[in-house]
């Protein structure tokens, strides 16, 4: 098991020294908090990879939008010079 680069060993000398620091009244209390914060850190980094993932959808889809129009666009000066050329010229 490997937590933010922290092994089991690791882990559990930290929890020991959370024992003698906090004392086993406020360890459950510590537990809580910190589990808050490490959910409230998921939900923010969901909400931010959503948002950012919707704002990637909306430029990717003026950037096709855009490319069409320049190809109409294109296509259209393209048929007007071939029009122009085509015409006898008296």
């Amino acid at each position: 098991m490997n937590i933010f680069g922290i092994g089991l060993p690791e882990m559990g000398l930290i929890m020991v020294v959370a024992l003698l620091i906090f004392g086993p009244k406020k360890l459950p209390e510590i537990g809580r908090s910190v589990g808050k914060a490490v959910r409230g850190f998921q939900e923010a980094s969901n909400e931010f990879q959503s948002e950012f993932k919707r704002e990637a959808e909306q430029i990717e889809e003026a950037v096709k939008s855009s490319a069409e129009l320049e190809t109409k666009h294109l296509q259209a000066a393209k048929s007007e010079k071939e029009a122009a050329g085509s015409s006898p010229m008296t």
